[in-house]
């Protein structure tokens, strides 16, 4: 079957190709780098050609919701334009757990992506919503280079990128779902505890500063607002098991093995 990958560089979406292309599948890659404009539709419709499904783990680096909706809308828009035209029979979208709970201005976005997802686009379609990943504590510190890192106070349940991507793709592979259960990870863990984890890992010094993010935002974060709150699938991989895998590149390398864009706070960050 060939499937397209909106975001196909980035840290998830290079693991949707890997596990289509072991599936004996052949995934068309969408990104800027392909020679697709994802916001403005150039190449597109070109690229979608044979294309029976559409995974979308596009994504844009920002915490503005004014930006944030602009792209997502964009994006939603001519993806699923262009899956139309093209007879796309499934249109699977990555989203993130406790979007109506944290009125992050970047959630304000995803949250507009799902309405083009659910109301406006003619194509079939699975969403599904997963935690932060296990790579989110690497991202915050990637944001932050100086000597000093301020860490949001958050409650997060996070999953291993690959296992995002492996559910991803078992949904794309089978019939439209709607709205698919939440994926989080094995264990409830503190971002603060995560980062501190990680610093120690890597021996480096870096000042660590826990701040509750201001006003409804920071009290909702804190107090589980990105938790799920249902029965859902859950991930096997704990964040421990996943430092000790990766925290080599920490220290020998002084990077982590996570290549790809970083996300928004509370994000799960994609690559788009």
């Amino acid at each position: 079957m060939r499937i397209a990958v909106a975001g196909g560089t980035g840290l998830v979406g290079r693991y949707v190709v890997d596990e289509l292309v072991a599936a004996g599948h052949e995934p068309v890659v969408l990104a800027r780098s392909r020679g697709v404009d994802l916001v403005s539709g150039a190449g597109l419709d070109a690229a979608m050609t044979g294309v029976e499904a559409v995974v979308d783990v596009s994504n844009v680096q920002t915490t503005s919701a004014k930006k944030s909706i602009s792209f997502f809308e964009s994006v939603g828009r001519n993806l699923l334009g262009a899956g139309a035209r093209a007879g796309v029979r499934h249109h699977v979208l990555l989203s993130i757990v406790g979007l109506e709970r944290v009125d992050l201005g970047y959630y304000r976005g995803k949250l507009r992506q799902e309405e083009a997802v659910t109301k406006d686009g003619s194509v079939p379609w699975t969403i599904m919503r997963a935690t932060q990943f296990l790579e989110f504590p690497q991202q915050v510190l990637d944001r932050m280079p100086g000597p000093v890192a301020m860490v949001p106070r958050m409650r997060t349940q996070p999953v291993a990128a690959r296992e995002v991507a492996q559910h991803l793709v078992r949904l794309v592979l089978g019939p439209p779902q709607g709205m698919a259960p939440e994926l989080a990870g094995p264990r409830v863990e503190e971002l603060v505890d995560m980062v501190r984890k990680m610093l120690r890992a890597g021996g480096r010094r870096k000042l660590l500063v826990p701040v509750t993010l201001p006003g409804a935002v920071g009290k909702a974060m804190k107090g589980g607002g990105n938790l799920p709150t249902g029965p859902g699938s859950r991930g096997t991989q704990t964040f421990d098991e996943w430092l000790t895998e990766n925290v080599r590149h920490v220290a020998h390398d002084g990077h982590d093995g996570h290549h790809g864009r970083p996300g928004s706070p509370g994000s799960p960050g994609e690559g788009g």
